[in-house]
């Protein structure tokens, strides 16, 4: 069987996941493709490669695709969100000195009580809270900002490459930093310092990471945009089975994917978290999801969220914002593509988001589907007009 090269570009990072099994597994070579992986030191090293045509598509922070249809951060083409590749899997840590304060505070570190850990960070910081994160546009950037919204709390936003984290908050570059596993847990490893929240608790279903393409290439090669839809898709239902998480973990740990020890990679894909260098242990359910729960639909209401916030912060018309935002999701060739895959497909485009407190069953193309508990922490709803209630 003749295979078609495919430029496929990642940064080094636990969500790359689909990515690494659609190409060890077969998954890809099953739709024709020979993946040719290019690992990223940096979003915008990944970015530019996008943009550039060094890559046909790419695994990409979320917001990416959104910030560029808005015209921020230096635009020069539009990305389409063809499929989410993963939701939640981010970590908010900090460092074992503000941790001490905390505790002396009475911070407990639940891990899941997210106006509890803000309010408590107020109380415990003095002075402006230097604060890590991936990417100025990011899911990171945008639960942190809208986490710390209310407190009062001065913070700067730095922006350091993931693999960077941990060494930064233990140089003391930071104070605190939200950044996607398995770094969060290096930076406990290394004893620098310890997960304040997973970022599932500010909003029970942020899309993390999707895989974008090219407006232009993707209209141009519709075929090979549907094999490689299917193989990640694939990937992702492969990954949902229990039994198959410590596999991952082993081809994940590699060198030329993540770099990372098979414990922590195993650890963070069962939810199993180990937040401080004392070695306590929280459970969390859904740390991180590749396909249950419709996780893998690009819901054009998730990429509106990111366009309200944005717009809001830089001025920009929230009306065009939306519609800019949800023109970028291509949920007609998911519907296309991952039809024939034997995806089951919501009966909507759009849904509020933060509605739901409890797993629910919804129309679907097969007659129901089930989606997962999407709250955000604070209690607000947002649909896709932009109001929130």
């Amino acid at each position: 069987m003749n295979l078609t090269t495919f430029r496929i570009g990642f940064v080094p990072l636990l969500d790359m996941a689909p990515i690494a099994i659609a190409h060890e597994m077969g998954f890809a070579a099953a739709e024709g493709l020979a993946l040719e992986l290019h690992r990223a030191p940096s979003w915008s090293s990944l970015r530019d490669m996008l943009l550039w045509g060094q890559v046909d598509a790419a695994q990409m922070l979320a917001p990416v695709p959104v910030a560029m249809a808005l015209g921020l951060g230096g635009a020069v083409a539009r990305l389409d969100i063809l499929q989410v590749m993963s939701i939640n899997g981010d970590v908010i840590g900090v460092a074992q000195i503000l941790a001490d304060k905390l505790r002396v505070h009475g911070h407990d570190f639940a891990f899941t009580d997210a106006r509890g850990a803000a309010d408590a960070l107020a109380k415990a910081v003095d002075g402006p809270l230097r604060i890590g994160v991936p990417f100025p546009f990011s899911t990171h950037v945008e639960l942190v900002t809208y986490w710390l919204r209310d407190t009062g709390l001065t913070f700067e936003l730095c922006t350091i490459p993931p693999p960077r984290m941990a060494d930064a908050l233990a140089a003391g570059e930071i104070d605190a930093f939200c950044v996607g596993e398995p770094w969060g847990s290096v930076a406990v490893e290394l004893g620098a310092g310890t997960l304040l929240l997973p970022s599932r608790a500010i909003w029970a279903v942020a899309p993390e990471k999707v895989l974008a393409a090219r407006h232009d290439w993707v209209r141009d090669n519709s075929a090979l945009t549907g094999q490689i839809m299917r193989a990640i898709w694939r990937a992702a239902k492969w990954l949902s089975v229990p039994g198959n998480r410590l596999i991952a973990s082993e081809i994940l740990a590699r060198a030329e994917y993540v770099n990372a020890s098979v414990e922590v990679l195993d650890r963070a894909l069962r939810g199993e978290m180990i937040i401080s260098p004392q070695g306590e242990i929280r459970q969390v359910p859904d740390m991180i999801r590749f396909y249950d729960g419709a996780a893998t639909f690009p819901w054009r209401s998730q990429a509106a969220w990111f366009a309200t916030q944005m717009a809001a912060r830089h001025g920009l018309d929230p009306d065009t914002s939306l519609r800019a935002a949800k023109e970028i999701c291509r949920t007609d060739l998911y519907r296309q593509n991952l039809r024939m895959a034997g995806a089951d497909l919501p009966g909507a485009s759009e849904k509020l988001e933060g509605s739901l407190h409890h797993p629910t069953a919804v129309a679907s193309e097969r007659g129901q589907m089930i989606l997962a508990p999407d709250a955000f922490f604070d209690g607000q709803v947002f649909d896709a007009s932009g109001k929130s209630c």
